[in-house]
């Protein structure tokens, strides 16, 4: 039976068999305090970046109310079959090096609102976790919704168990967000979950004529929250309309456009995540 379609009726984590992550070596959540920050770009970028690094990557897309990352990869209206484990994920590239899973896939419309209580949230995220086939993976990045919901208790409840299991936090400049942010850092240290860094968004305007970067907000939010919360700062990443446009393009930003004033941050927020794994086994 294809999973697309219907998604109303039980408890979609009953009868489900564990299992399906210990093929994955490392977890990675985004997360953020605040909504529109850019944690599905994040996610998305550092996917490919890894990628390209070699690696194997799946993203479970959570943010069930915005799954945006289908559009991000071009991979809207794709079908989920099952297999004899669970929910096979659609694969992104033709070398299967990228795999995804979002309730995206499981919408008859694209225009589709999940209007659902929190027990439902919880209990599909349950199921994505320990109903996906997803087989042999160096990363899994999860793509959360923002704030400190039940969605995030229950995706971190049921990853748990799969070690090793990191944070990648993200904030913009302004102090608005570095103030929401700063609570979604409260969230990992009360539950348990370790910090690989922070990463600031949306830090200046890459102009597309000239490469010079215009702090059209403020700066330096996200460093000094991070020093203050004694984890690593990754990076600063500007807002880049080739980034954009490969996002709404569902184009791979890594390969296309190296020369971007966005590519190097990107790439360097990667070569930490790759560095701090070491880390996470100790």
């Amino acid at each position: 039976m294809e999973a697309t379609g219907e998604l109303a009726g039980g408890d979609p984590s009953a009868g489900l068999e564990p299992g399906n992550l210990s093929g994955v070596r490392h977890i990675i959540l985004v997360l953020s305090g605040k909504g529109g920050v850019g944690k599905s770009t994040i996610s998305t970028e550092l996917a490919l970046a890894l990628r390209h690094e070699g690696k194997k990557v799946g993203i479970l897309d959570v943010d069930l109310c915005g799954p945006s990352i289908p559009r991000m990869l071009q991979a809207q209206g794709r079908a989920v079959h099952q297999c004899d484990s669970g929910w096979v994920p659609v694969f992104v590239d033709q070398e299967q090096s990228i795999s995804l899973m979002s309730v995206g896939f499981l919408l008859e419309r694209p225009d589709e609102a999940v209007v659902w209580r929190g027990p439902k949230k919880s209990a599909l995220i349950k199921q994505f976790v320990s109903d996906v086939a997803w087989g042999e993976l160096d990363y899994l990045v999860v793509d959360t919704p923002p704030g400190t919901s039940d969605e995030h208790m229950a995706a971190v409840e049921a990853l748990r168990p799969y070690r090793p299991l990191g944070a990648l936090v993200v904030t913009t400049p302004q102090a608005v967000s570095v103030g929401d942010v700063r609570r979604e850092l409260t969230f990992c240290r009360k539950t348990g979950l370790q910090v690989m860094g922070v990463v600031e968004n949306m830090s200046g305007f890459a102009c597309p004529h000239c490469a010079e970067c215009t702090n059209i907000f403020s700066r330096g939010g996200g460093e000094e929250l991070a020093r203050l919360a004694g984890v690593p700062f990754l990076g600063s990443v500007p807002l880049d309309p080739e980034l954009s446009r490969s996002l709404e393009e569902g184009r791979d930003f890594i390969q296309e456009f190296p020369k971007s004033p966005a590519f190097p941050a990107l790439a360097s927020i990667a070569r930490e995540v790759l560095n701090a794994t070491p880390a996470l086994l100790s």
